[in-house]
């Protein structure tokens, strides 16, 4: 079940692979996104010292978060994958000019996972090319409708 989608990344990236990793979350964070209070939109992958952060992943707190706790909405979250993974990842980062873009949060056996991938940046030229596309699929799910049910007026 998707909890937040990063529909940007999709436009502004060439997605190359996907990967899943859990992300270590404080108590009124869970509380939060289960109420429905993430924003992905802005957020990316960082590696430091072999680990990975979700940052600019903005979880707001709900009022009714407890006094003795300070919540802060823009808090850099861990990332839990398997070393072997992480050390792939940190190769083709550095190397190929790749970046870290999250996908999506969702829950997944009741803990709260992030789809992450492997992306390149695309040029303006691509981003046109996919806007295109896409209005084109539209354009042409509008004739089929009209094809099928055709002109009103019109029968036997």
């Amino acid at each position: 079940m998707a909890i937040a989608d990063n529909k940007k990344a999709r436009y502004n990236y060439l997605l190359e692979e996907q990967f899943e990793a859990g992300v270590v979350l404080e108590g009124w964070e869970v509380k939060a996104i289960r109420a429905g209070q993430v924003q992905l939109t802005d957020g990316y992958v960082v590696i430091k010292n072999g680990e990975l952060f979700l940052i600019g992943c903005r979880i707001n707190p709900l009022n009714t978060a407890s006094t003795h706790v300070h919540p802060e909405a823009d808090r850099t979250k861990k990332l839990l994958m398997k070393k072997d993974e992480i050390r792939r990842l940190v190769g083709k980062v550095e190397q190929k000019g790749y970046t870290l873009v999250p996908l999506n949060l969702h829950y997944k056996g009741g803990r709260v996972k992030a789809d992450i991938a492997l992306a390149k940046g695309k040029d303006l030229h691509d981003k046109r090319d996919t806007e295109k596309k896409r209005d084109w699929e539209r354009e042409k799910g509008r004739l089929m409708r009209t094809k099928v049910s055709g002109p009103k007026g019109q029968g036997a």
